[in-house]
């Protein structure tokens, strides 16, 4: 039999990544008994919540909001102090520092850090008492934000809640949680969640609807790959968490620290995305130009529900991907295209990201006064290291999704399917099917062919092991 965790632990270890944690790591795990004692600012009272995946164990960050005059609000974020336990320069922070981020397969996961760490002892799990960095940013009634701070506290999470729980319940399809005053903060914090997201498309940032495929694994089998969406509740985090990663880099060159930006710089392949809005009638100006494509998106949305989900996949691949660049007091770096934001870095997942951890790091020595725990080269090539590993990762995970794709598959072989083209370059043409929603390599069939065509194409060769989905094009299909 075919073994989805197998496959997986190979390709960790062929692409340099660490699929399991050393003798020395388990032996700082056994003097490890209790969480990080909380002796600071007690926030336990507050309605902290969390919101993530219905099976997500490792709990980064929670949140609370409170409603300010003037239709202004004051959002607050919990982020688990995981540099509380996992020390610089520790085996655990050694393995993290290679890994970079914990690594999501059908099967297994391959977390960062232990899971005694990330989904107990630095978890932010529901009723239990953690020590946080604290961030409250105001909100203003546009949507703008308003003064921050940071600081840290101890909190408690008095519910863990799920994606799909809250979105039923924001869009009326399932009853209020039942514990006093959530139904109110979710509401509350949907609202302003909005709010910051059409601020930020008013200046520039780009809105997508993407179909990620999702292994359906029952008894530890594969048995069909469904769609995951963006929802309502999704937002709510997206817009909460761009706020804290704001406010956090606001916070750390007042101080005069350096810091770890999160960047996607200017699209390389705008011809290309000009070309696909000229096919709609939408002209685009020669030079990228964020808001004149917020505004073709969203028309397109509003056009084309049902095919804006492949369109934004085209975009997203022609902008390009995110790199971590380290910045430093006084420099104006690029920033966030994608987001239509500079001042943005990562640090509400530290059990999940190395780059987040380490912002973590230096917001404490930033609060403490002390010295910046990193030398400038140092974080000039972790921010070169992450990127790398970042890379290294993602294309484990999209060679188990395609190895799980390919078992649901293999009894479709010679079937036609309906496509869109996601990749063109010298190393080939790829597509992704639309129902169920899978990639794979054209190998026949792929010339005059560019990143968002759409075309008919049959299935000819599945290889789970290696990950394999080989289509032919259907002649005279392209659209």
């Amino acid at each position: 039999m075919i073994s989805l965790t197998a496959i997986a632990h190979q390709a960790m270890i062929d692409r340099g990544l660490l699929p399991d944690f050393s003798p020395k790591v388990h032996h700082e795990l056994d003097k490890l008994q209790g969480p990080a004692t909380c002796t600071t600012n007690n926030l336990t009272n507050l309605l902290w919540f969390s919101i993530d995946n219905d099976d997500s164990k490792d709990l980064d960050q929670i949140t609370y909001i409170e409603l300010l005059p003037n239709n202004k609000a004051k959002i607050f974020i919990g982020i688990a102090d995981v540099d509380a336990l996992v020390k610089k320069g520790s085996a655990i922070d050694k393995h993290a520092e290679h890994n970079t981020t914990s690594v999501y397969t059908p099967t297994k996961i391959f977390p960062m850090l232990p899971e005694k760490l990330s989904t107990n002892l630095t978890s932010l799990n529901p009723d239990e008492t953690r020590v946080a960095l604290v961030i409250e940013a105001v909100v203003n009634d546009d949507g703008s934000f308003g003064p921050s701070s940071v600081y840290r506290a101890c909190v408690k999470n008095h519910a863990q809640l799920t994606y799909n729980g809250v979105n039923a319940f924001l869009e009326g399809k399932a009853p209020p949680p039942s514990l006093a005053g959530l139904a109110k903060q979710l509401e509350l914090q949907d609202v302003f969640a909005q709010k910051i997201k059409q601020y930020r498309y008013l200046h520039g940032a780009l809105y997508f609807e993407t179909i990620e495929p999702r292994a359906i694994v029952i008894g530890g089998q594969v048995v069909d790959i469904a769609a995951t969406q963006r929802n309502r509740a999704t937002e709510l985090i997206e817009n909460f968490m761009i706020a804290a990663n704001v406010a956090t880099t606001q916070f750390l060159e007042s101080k005069n620290f350096p810091t770890l930006r999160r960047v996607v710089r200017t699209p390389k392949r705008w011809d290309r995305i000009v070309e696909l809005a000229a096919k709609e009638n939408v002209t685009l100006p020669p030079v990228p130009d964020g808001k004149a494509l917020e505004a073709f998106l969203d028309g397109m949305q509003k056009k084309d529900p049902v095919g804006f989900p492949d369109l934004s996949v085209s975009i997203i691949k022609l902008i390009g991907r995110g790199e971590y660049l380290a910045a430093f007091p006084g420099e104006k770096g690029p920033g966030h295209f994608g987001l239509a934001l500079r001042d943005y870095t990562h640090s509400t997942a530290p059990n999940r990201r190395y780059p987040d951890l380490i912002t973590g790091r230096l917001i404490k020595a930033a609060l403490d006064h002390k010295k910046i725990p990193y030398e400038p080269e140092e974080l000039i090539q972790l921010g070169e290291h992450c990127t790398q590993k970042e890379d290294d990762a993602e294309r484990v995970e999209r060679r188990l999704k395609k190895s799980a794709a390919a078992l649901v598959l293999m009894s479709k072989i010679g079937k036609h399917f309906d496509a869109i083209v996601t990749g063109a370059s010298a190393k080939g043409t790829w597509v992704r099917i639309l129902h169920p929603p899978v990639e794979g390599k054209l190998t026949q069939g792929f010339h005059d062919l560019d990143v968002g065509d759409r075309l008919q194409v049959k299935l000819v060769h599945v290889d789970v092991v290696k990950g394999f989905i080989d289509f032919n094009a259907i002649p005279s299909t392209k659209k």
